[in-house]
Formats: C-alpha cells, sequence, structure tokens
C-alpha cells in the first residue's frame, strides 16, 4: 500500500521539536541526538518533504554514541524504522545519504569539538554541547552536496 505524508494531518513534520523532545525520545539529550535531528529536518526542508519517498543510510561505527544519528534523523527527516526506509551502516565515516527516486544528497558532519573526558560533570559538559549545537547554523554542523 502507498501513502502520502500528505494524507495525515497528524504526522507533525512541520513541528520543530525542541532539546526537550529529543530528550524524551531518545532518553536524554546529546550532540548525536541533535545532530541527527538538524540533519534531518534539514533534509526534510532542501531535499524531500515526503518522507514516504525518500530513504536514509546512516554510515557510523554501528554502536553508540555516532549511532544516535538515526535517532535525530527519524525525528528530523520523518524516515523511521517502522517504515523500513532508514537503515545504519556500519563504517569508519559518519555521513548520512538520503534517495528519492534517482535523487541524493549526502550529509557529512563537522568533527564535534567533545569535552576532556574523565570529570564528575563530563555527563552535563555534553547535554551542555548539545544544547549549543541545537542552536548553531547548519553550515557550523554539516554540508550536504546533492548528487
Amino acid at each position: 500500500m502507498s501513502h502520502a505524508a500528505s494524507g495525515c494531518r497528524y504526522t507533525g513534520l512541520e513541528k520543530q521539536y525542541s532539546i526537550e523532545d529529543l530528550a524524551a525520545f531518545h532518553g536524554h539529550l546529546g550532540p548525536y541526538i541533535v545532530l541527527g535531528y538538524r540533519i534531518g529536518s534539514y533534509v526534510r526542508q532542501n531535499f524531500c518533504h515526503d518522507p514516504f519517498q525518500m530513504k536514509a543510510a546512516v554510515f557510523c561505527e554501528g554502536v553508540p554514541p555516532q549511532s544516535c544519528l538515526a535517532d535525530g534523523i527519524q525525528i528530523g527527516s520523518g524516515c523511521t524504522l517502522g517504515k523500513r526506509n532508514i537503515d545504519i551502516v556500519v563504517c569508519d565515516e559518519i555521513r548520512c545519504e538520503f534517495s528519492s527516486g534517482k535523487r541524493k544528497i549526502v550529509i557529512r558532519p563537522r568533527q564535534i569539538k567533545f569535552p576532556s573526558s574523565g570529570g564528575d560533570d563530563y555527563s552535563q559538559l555534553i547535554e551542555a554541547l548539545a544544547v549549543d549545537m541545537y542552536g548553531m547554523p547548519d553550515e557550523e554542523l554539516f554540508t550536504a552536496d546533492t548528487i
């Protein structure tokens, strides 16, 4: 059966999700959920608005924290595990590829400047980094190339 995003008035695709929403979905707030959300939102706004017409592939180590990108991409793009239009591909390079028909866009995250680990406040520093990333311009977070 074929679906279209425009056929359901409850999709929430136009909603801008807050950092609280991201943390509630993911279980905590970290840099990769934020980065994935920002990537997914960018792709939905600039590449393909209909998540039923798009596929996503998240290339990463395949384990947390990098695989947390996939959670953010689900919220931002509408590509989901349930629709089977998102995959995690184990890879040494972090990138996200989206396709719609014959079109494709490749997103490459910029390197995240993580705080030094080891302190008692490390989880708070990670959360603060995620909050900062939420407000950064797209071009500071990633590059996008349409193929």
